[in-house]
């Protein structure tokens, strides 16, 4: 039988509040960075509008006007993708955070149940030896599959990051292009 003494019990659940707490802080640090992302980029969304329209405003006629606004096309373009890109890099940012928060859990986790089977077996009634090593090769199962489905997600991360700059890339160079030829 397998006894828990309630100091072993008190530290487990001291690591479980610390992980909770890194995890709220590492949200809440997130959370921080999008909004001042969004403050600042409101700040300067705000700026740029009401210099345009003061631009705008003092053209000779309509034709310098369609120019202007013309040209500020690709400047508010550059600064929404910039925009994304930040967001997209906050995220992916947060998203290894607690990627590797829930890999050390689960490494914990792994050691702890290696500990309690190996106790488990040394106390076990003869015989048992069958039961013992097909709990731990389910255990070897599980963290195989872990494993694999880790190495698929930073797989997927991966592709999405290029393909999200691609995108950008090919969405700044259209603007660019179709500004330019405006221009002309």
């Amino acid at each position: 039988m397998i006894t828990t003494s309630p100091e072993q019990f008190a530290t487990a659940n001291k690591a479980a509040v610390d992980s909770m707490l890194s995890l709220a802080n590492t949200a809440l640090a997130s959370a921080e960075r999008i909004a001042a992302l969004n403050l600042n980029t409101a700040r300067s969304v705000l700026e740029d509008s009401v210099s345009g329209a003061k631009a705008i405003m003092g053209a000779k006629d309509a034709q310098e006007a369609i120019t202007i606004q013309a040209s500020l096309a690709q400047p508010n373009v550059e600064k929404a993708v910039a925009y994304s890109r930040s967001v997209y890099e906050i995220s992916a940012q947060t998203q290894e955070e607690v990627t590797k928060m829930l890999e050390a859990q689960f490494g914990d986790f792994q050691k702890q149940i290696a500990n309690l089977l190996d106790k488990a077996s040394k106390s076990a009634p003869a015989g048992s030896d069958v039961a013992v090593a097909a709990v731990k090769s389910a255990i070897a199962a599980a963290t195989s599959a872990f494993d694999n489905m880790n190495k698929a997600a930073k797989q997927v991360a991966e592709i999405a990051e290029a393909n999200v700059a691609a995108a950008t890339n090919a969405t700044v160079k259209a603007v660019s292009s179709s500004t330019g030829s405006k221009k002309k």
